[in-house]
Formats: structure tokens, sequence, C-alpha cells
């Protein structure tokens, strides 16, 4: 992506284990990168599940979404030190200074802020919020998916490039998307032959079957 860029690592929400900024919490680490368009819009979005909030995470990270020499801008964490020398004009907006001058902190951003909000309900709303940590990637690729084409007017192109993206993909098979793979255990041979200890019962008492107890009609003739 070009142009305006405000990348920052919000946390979403996953279900099961979570981390934040690094630290140990209840969040999973997330990079959000937003076209921001002049005078205002937001354009296309990307988004990735990252490690931590070090700059060893943080530069591939936008390396990897944002063109060379576009504006990048980010609040004042220390992970983004360096941008400037991998051919980004780098703004940083620091949240601590924005609170000193009674600002709202929410506002240094409002773009990544809005988008990290959208697919926040996006998972708690149609996904009702079981999202496993594992598979956040896969969705968050999905929102982004969606996110970057809300705006498309032919909706036959949209569909075409799902495809597109189905058939240039290598093969998806059962195995590869279940996450912990569970071994199972061969079946135990049976000890015996025949029918199950179910079947193996005395025959039922029904006298009404036997030839001295058969009822006789009188004959009329």
């Amino acid at each position: 992506m070009g142009s305006l860029v405000s990348p920052r690592p919000p946390s979403l929400d996953s279900r099961g284990y979570k981390r934040a900024r690094g630290y140990p919490g209840k969040k999973v680490l997330t990079g959000i990168a937003v076209e921001v368009r002049e005078p205002k819009g937001i354009g296309r979005c990307r988004m990735a599940v990252l490690a931590d909030g070090s700059s060893a995470s943080l530069h591939p990270f936008v390396t990897g979404h944002v063109q060379p020499g576009a504006t990048v801008i980010t609040d004042a964490w220390m992970g983004y030190h360096g941008l400037a020398g991998l051919g980004y004009v780098h703004q940083r907006r620091s949240q601590r200074a924005a609170r000193a001058r009674g600002e709202d902190p929410g506002e240094l951003l409002p773009a990544v802020h809005r988008v990290a909000s959208l697919a926040k309900r996006w998972l708690l709303g149609t996904h009702q919020g079981s999202v496993d940590a594992a598979h956040l990637p896969g969705y968050l690729n999905e929102f982004a998916f969606r996110f970057n084409r809300r705006r498309s007017a032919s909706r036959g192109l949209v569909f075409y490039r799902l495809l597109e993206l189905a058939a240039g993909h290598d093969p998806v098979r059962y195995r590869d998307l279940i996450v912990r793979q569970r071994s199972k255990a061969p079946p135990a041979p049976p000890g015996t032959r025949g029918h199950p200890p179910s079947l193996e019962r005395p025959g039922a008492n029904r006298p009404w079957r036997a030839a001295e107890m058969q009822l006789r009609l009188p004959y009329s003739g």
C-alpha cells in the first residue's frame, strides 16, 4: 500500500490464549496498516498477527505491506524506531503528549482504531467470538479481503477474484486445517468370535408356541 499509512498493533480478542505487546495477558498482538486518503477517507487495510511489539516484528510487517516512500504515521512506541532508514517518511504521534495536552489519544490514529473496532465486531458477531488464536490469521485475511472490496461496483469481479485465488492456491486438505492433530489409537480386536455378549441370552419363554398349548377350535361339519 502507498499513500498515507498509519500502522499500529492493537490487540484483538481471541478465545483461549492471548498476548499483547509481548507481555503475557489476554490479547493477541495484531498489526493493522490502514491506507488514509486525502482529504479524508479510508482505503485498503492489511492485518497480521505479530509475535511481539519489537522492531524485529514491526519492521517486516511495515515493509511487507507498505510501499517505500509512503508516509507512515505511528504512535511513539519504540518498536517503530528506524522506519525512516527503511525508506519511509515516519511521523510519530505520542499518546502521552496527547494526554498531557488534554486531547483524546484515540484520535491520533482514527483509521486504525476504526478498522480494529470493525474487525472485533465482525469476530464477535459473525463468529460469536469463538476464534482460536491459531486460526486468527485466516480470519484476519478474510476480513481484509471483504473490507478492501466493500465498495466494489461489480460483485461478479469479486467472485471472480475469489475463484482466481482459490485456483492459484495449493490444495488444502482437512488435516491442514486442523491445528491439533489427534492420534487415533487402533481399535482392540475382539476377544471371542460370534455374537456380541448382548445377544447371548436364553430363549424367551413363549408357551403359546408349543404344540400342546395350541388353541383347539370345535369342529362344525
